[in-house]
C-alpha cells in the first residue's frame, strides 16, 4: 500500500506536471491553499449558519436533507451542511478566489464550480463522541449520483478545502488511486456502497493540514475512515465543492429530495 505521495502548490494555472499527476492517479493535493486566519473565519461563519438553522429547525436546503448530530457536551450541531455557500458571505466569497478557475480544465470543456448544483458547497463536521451521527462514510464513488439523477455520467471532481490538520489516527479520506479509469461495472459493483468501510490494500490516506486543498475525481472509490481517537482531538471539518461539466441543473427551495438521499441514515 502506498503511504505517501507528492504534494504541490496551487497557482492560477496548473503546470503540466500537476495535470499529468491528476490524470494518472485521479487526485492531487495542494499545500497551504488558505492561511490560518481564513480557516478560522470559515469555521466561525459555519457556526453562525449552524445556529440559525438550529433555531429555525431547518430540515432541508434546496431539497437536500441536513444532517444533525450532537457535540461532545450533548448540544445539537449540524454535521453536514449543503449549499452553505448560499448562507454566508464569507463562504460565497471564498469561491471568488481566481485559483479555482485554474482547476476547471481538469474536468474538460464547459466545467464550472457547482455552487448551485448537486449539493452546492458541502461543509462536513465530524466528531467521534458518544452521540455523534457522523463519524465515518463507507466506500462510494460520486459518479453514482448522476445515475440517480437520471443523467449520463459526466465528469465531476470534488474539491476539498481542509479546515483541520489530520494525523493517520484521525481517520479521514481514503482513496484508491487510478480507479477513475475503471469500467461502469466496476464503479457499480466493486464495493457495497456506503455499507463497506473496510481498509483496501490499494488505498492511500489523505492526511492534510488545515488550509490544504485536494481534488479527487468523482469516479474514484473513496471512503471516510472513522477516527481511532475519541473526543475533541477527533474533531474534523472539511468543505467540498463540486466541479461539474455537462448540462447546467441548478437547485432551489422547490427541488425534490433525490432518491438516494432519502436513505441518508445509512451514511454514518
Amino acid at each position: 500500500m502506498v503511504s505517501s505521495y507528492k504534494t504541490f502548490t496551487l497557482t492560477e494555472q496548473l503546470t503540466a506536471e500537476q495535470i499529468n499527476f491528476f490524470n494518472q492517479y485521479g487526485f492531487i493535493h495542494f499545500k497551504k491553499f488558505i492561511n490560518p486566519e481564513t480557516v478560522s473565519s470559515i469555521i466561525d461563519a459555519s457556526k453562525q449558519v449552524e445556529q440559525k438553522w438550529i433555531d429555525n429547525d431547518l430540515q432541508k436546503v434546496n431539497g437536500v436533507p441536513i444532517k444533525y448530530g450532537k457535540d461532545l457536551d450533548g448540544s445539537p450541531i449540524v454535521q453536514r451542511f449543503a449549499f452553505i455557500n448560499q448562507h454566508h458571505q464569507t463562504l460565497s466569497g471564498l469561491l471568488l478566489d481566481p485559483r479555482f478557475n485554474g482547476l476547471l480544465p481538469l474536468a474538460g470543456d464547459g466545467a464550472r464550480l457547482g455552487t448551485e448544483e448537486k449539493d452546492g458547497m458541502v461543509f462536513n463536521h465530524y466528531i467521534n463522541g458518544p452521540e455523534s451521527k457522523f463519524a465515518k462514510m463507507g466506500w462510494h464513488t460520486d459518479g453514482l449520483r448522476d445515475i440517480f439523477y437520471g443523467a449520463k455520467l459526466n465528469p465531476m471532481l470534488n474539491v476539498g478545502i481542509h479546515l483541520s490538520t489530520l494525523k493517520p489516527e484521525n481517520g479521514g479520506l481514503k482513496i484508491i488511486p487510478g480507479t477513475h479509469k475503471q469500467s461502469i461495472y466496476q464503479m457499480l459493483f466493486r464495493k457495497k456502497y456506503f455499507l463497506d468501510n473496510k481498509a483496501d490494500p490499494e488505498e492511500i490516506s489523505i492526511n492534510p493540514e488545515a488550509g490544504d486543498l485536494t481534488i479527487h475525481d468523482g469516479r474514484l472509490w473513496h471512503r471516510v475512515a472513522e477516527s481511532s481517537i475519541r473526543g475533541e482531538e477527533s474533531r474534523r471539518r472539511v468543505i467540498y465543492i463540486p466541479i461539474i461539466a455537462g448540462k447546467y441543473t441548478p437547485k432551489d427551495e422547490n427541488s425534490p429530495t433525490v432518491f438516494y438521499q432519502r436513505f441518508a441514515g445509512i451514511v454514518k
